[in-house]
């Protein structure tokens, strides 16, 4: 009778072993096609996110327009990122946007969103060849949110900064 109960512990014990070792082998292979699935297809979701928020500032509804700048300024970490927006017209549609703004709010996202583009020299040039200057400069000042003033005198200044580097 020791033995029987001793025999069917040991079963046991080999069962959750077999049990243990198969999860961890599932769990590895689908953590195996989750990274192979995630490096083929987040290259370009990160593409596609750009592609909306720059439609989305086309959009007439400024709270809409007001999203799309947002994305776009998190989206500027690098130089890489920068140039890719203004190639895919995000520079452009923000200079629209600023130029149609009828509220501080509007206004405050597309300077936002230059400003962030701005930390590129290239892209820099890129919104000075697309008619930065003149929009950003008949830009209103606001009363009720000095970042917008903060904004506009941040980008003037690095568009002055610029053109003293290129002609030394």
């Amino acid at each position: 009778m020791h033995q029987t109960k001793k025999t069917s512990s040991d079963e046991l014990s080999i069962e959750q072993d077999a049990e243990r070792k198969i999860g961890w082998l599932l769990k590895l292979f689908f953590v195996g096609t989750a990274t192979a699935v995630g490096y083929q297809f987040f290259p370009y979701m990160g593409d596609n996110v750009m592609q909306q928020s720059v439609s989305l500032l086309k959009v007439k509804d400024p709270l809409f327009k007001r999203m799309g700048a947002s994305r776009l300024a998190r989206f500027a970490t690098d130089d890489e990122r920068r140039m890719k927006i203004v190639e895919v017209g995000g520079a452009q549609e923000l200079l629209n946007m600023l130029e149609a703004a009828r509220d501080d709010r509007t206004r405050k996202g597309a300077l936002k969103a230059l400003a962030a583009l701005s930390r590129s020299d290239e892209a820099v040039r890129a919104l000075h060849l697309a008619g930065a200057i003149s929009v950003i400069k008949s830009t209103s000042e606001s009363v009720e949110d000095a970042e917008v003033g903060n904004y506009k005198s941040s980008l003037l200044k690095r568009f002055q900064d610029l053109r003293y580097d290129s002609s030394s």
